[in-house]
């Protein structure tokens, strides 16, 4: 097999220190890659006034397969104080980075694994019968719709007038909203479409079969939202016809909030719009450990881009040592690996994890709960070189 080409993308804050760590036991498992840097984040946005530069995507465009770290993100009020002052005023507003690739390259599935560890101190417990403590072993991956929905950029402040006219002539609006003025109202979409719907759709039940869930589960609100969930719940409906052994129900996203941490093991594949994706994800995570384990992908007809779902908390790049868990970023490596079939070094990499939470020697600072400072280290924590090399040395 000739070597591989991988696109890093560090991006800002820890999303650099972590990227480092994953690629050193991406090393260490044997996998053989020339890795081909890429600009992405903040200081792109405050120096040329484009967080997302084009010859990034030129890059993804040639290479097709990156990782990605972590970007800083702002409000467009906050981010236009801080671009270059010789940029100001010409036009240029902040959008984000990630939001942007999902669309340009059309990563239409968000896989976010939620699983838990042995040993993980972490790991979500709850009261049993008899007064015993339970903990339950979460195995859920959520299927997120990545380019649609309510993340898909089209909404408006004081909306131009043919867009407000066509608004009103809908009942509904002009009844409940057609008294305040327009210059008063924001709109923001949620646009389904048939093809992309019934892409995720699709990518769940297939994985569900190939990896062995016997459910999968859509996660919405088809009793009020009735176009859009509805449209994903008939997908869900007709394709549930196709895979024999599988047990398909659906869920409205507020109950799901509440039965996530009654019955977490009873649910598999979850499918979801990208609003209620986004919200059910880090609910599973908060069970599995939290962002320190959190991991996904993002997947098109031909680019896959995969990172951890934390963000790049600025005032931990300063620590040195570096006290952040490296796992998410490692884990989100496995995916990478998962998705150009090398099956075998991701399930290395993976048991390497398991092995290192289950003995319990080296823990990072968000393991032993404690508060991140420079302090932590003193207090057991291990660093996240440590956290690294255990791994390694777990191989």
């Amino acid at each position: 097999m000739s070597k591989r080409t991988i696109v890093t993308m560090p991006g800002d804050g820890i999303g650099k220190t972590v990227l480092a760590e994953a690629l050193k036991v991406l090393d260490a498992v044997g996998f053989d890659a020339e890795y081909v840097h890429a600009d992405i984040g903040w200081e792109f946005w405050k120096k040329e006034g484009n967080p997302l530069p084009e010859r990034t995507l030129d890059i993804l465009e040639k290479h097709k397969i990156a990782l990605f770290g972590a970007i800083t993100s702002k409000p467009k009020s906050e981010a236009a104080k801080e671009i270059d002052p010789k940029l100001k005023d010409k036009g240029f507003v902040y959008y984000s980075p990630i939001v942007g690739l999902r669309q340009h390259f059309k990563l239409d599935i968000c896989q976010r694994p939620c699983k838990t560890f042995k040993g993980n101190p972490l790991n979500f417990i709850r009261h049993g019968k008899g007064g015993t403590i339970e903990e339950p072993e979460v195995d859920v991956v959520v299927f997120r719709q990545n380019t649609e929905g309510l993340y898909g950029g089209v909404e408006w402040t004081d909306p131009p007038e043919h867009i407000y006219e066509a608004l009103m002539t809908h009942p509904k609006f002009e009844k409940n909203f057609g008294w305040a003025p327009k210059d008063e109202v924001a709109v923001s979409t949620r646009i389904f479409t048939k093809k992309y719907s019934e892409r995720i759709v699709r990518a769940a039940f297939e994985y569900a079969q190939k990896f062995g869930y016997k459910r999968v589960t859509l996660c919405e609100k088809p009793n009020v939202i009735r176009e859009t969930s509805g449209m994903l719940l008939a997908i869900c409906r007709e394709m549930e016809k196709e895979y024999d052994g599988i047990r398909f129900d659906y869920t409205n996203i507020d109950a799901q909030m509440m039965w996530l941490t009654k019955n977490p093991e009873d649910y598999g594949i979850i499918i979801a719009g990208n609003m209620f994706g986004d919200i059910v994800s880090d609910g599973f995570a908060g069970l599995v450990g939290g962002l320190g384990f959190a991991c996904s992908a993002n997947i098109g007809e031909e680019v896959a881009i995969f990172e951890p779902t934390h963000g790049s908390a600025p005032k931990y790049e300063e620590y040195e040592p570096s006290i952040v868990n490296p796992i998410a970023m490692i884990l989100s490596s496995c995916m990478m690996l998962d998705h150009i079939g090398e099956i075998e070094k991701a399930e290395k990499i993976r048991k390497a994890i398991a092995k290192v939470l289950a003995e319990g020697k080296v823990r990072a600072y968000d393991m032993l709960k404690l508060k991140g400072s420079p302090e932590v280290l003193k207090q057991g924590a291990a660093s996240t070189k440590q956290m690294t090399e255990a791994i390694i040395a777990s191989l």
